[in-house]
């Protein structure tokens, strides 16, 4: 088994996941990709295991998407090059166990990828 978690500690939601992979006893790799930034390549992989599309992991309520991105007209590739440049607009945590993934929000819903 090979787990990821796409993490940003400053995220309660985020930290939550961890806690719960801890709680489970899942060995897990953590991505922190604020910094360790996926590539679009990447993003779209990602996507594919979701089974949703990018605007449906673009963080809305974040303070760059109004101001930036919020009344233009966006392209998968135009909302993957966002959250790209921007990856706190990336939703998360997100959960991947192999060849499925899962959004963690709630936390709770890590526990069904398993």
């Amino acid at each position: 088994m090979s787990v990821t978690i796409y993490h940003n500690p400053r995220c309660s939601k985020s930290r939550e996941g961890v806690t719960i992979l801890d709680e489970m006893g899942v060995n897990f790799t953590t991505r922190l990709y604020m910094t360790d930034v996926p590539t679009i390549e990447e993003l779209k992989d990602v996507i594919s295991k979701l089974g949703i599309t990018p605007e449906q992991l673009l963080r809305k309520k974040e303070a760059i998407y109004k101001e930036v991105y919020q009344n233009k007209k966006m392209t998968d590739d135009d909302i993957l090059n966002a959250m790209i440049e921007h990856p706190n607009l990336i939703e998360r945590p997100i959960v991947i166990n192999n060849n499925k993934a899962i959004i963690g929000r709630p936390p709770s819903l890590i526990e069904q990828i398993f």
